[in-house]
């Protein structure tokens, strides 16, 4: 099987359901950036030495490719996908309160970087930023899942989390952000 098609050297690509769409439609540029962070999730999973943080992050990829597949669909098409749930959100609240445990208490804003893990972790967290900036936007002209919305806001605040821990764990300066005054 050949992995090129040519049916997208005019611009456009096909959604799940047959619909064509120019490549810059915000609905790819959405499930685009989806796959944008799923692939520094990937990175940040094979950086990590922590083994609970390499399963945690498989999962998260794993809901990534869910949620990428649910904005791939063309609206109104009954296209059949696995769905993230309550839980999974769920999961993200749980390890962030886990590692809040052992964690100092934030009084300052945190600049990213540190050590290599902890800055690809900060790009990751940006990265999904945009992916839930532009999902919240789709959603302002189509039917979205608030679901996906909800995962990727909490996952946002996993990640900022988990750099918090990895800098802990690697023993990593955390420097405070201190603005001039």
């Amino acid at each position: 099987m050949k992995i090129y098609t040519k049916t997208g050297d005019t611009g456009q690509t096909s959604l799940f359901g047959g619909t064509r769409l120019p490549k810059n439609h915000l609905r790819i540029e959405a499930y685009g950036t989806v796959d944008e962070l799923n692939s520094y999730i990937g990175l940040v999973r094979d950086l990590s030495e922590n083994e609970k943080h390499r399963v945690v992050l498989k999962e998260i990829q794993d809901r990534l490719f869910t949620l990428g597949s649910n904005l791939a669909v063309a609206p109104g098409k009954n296209v059949s996908t696995p769905d993230v749930h309550a839980a999974d959100v769920e999961l993200l609240e749980k390890e962030m309160d886990r590692m809040n445990e052992n964690l100092p208490e934030l009084r300052h804003f945190v600049l990213p970087g540190g050590h290599p893990t902890v800055a690809h972790l900060h790009i990751a967290r940006c990265v999904c930023r945009r992916a839930e900036r532009m999902t919240v936007a789709l959603a302002q002209n189509e039917d979205v899942p608030a679901i996906l919305i909800q995962y990727l806001n909490r996952l946002s605040d996993y990640l900022f989390t988990l750099s918090r821990d990895a800098a802990q764990e690697l023993k990593a300066e955390e420097v405070k952000w201190l603005p001039r005054k």
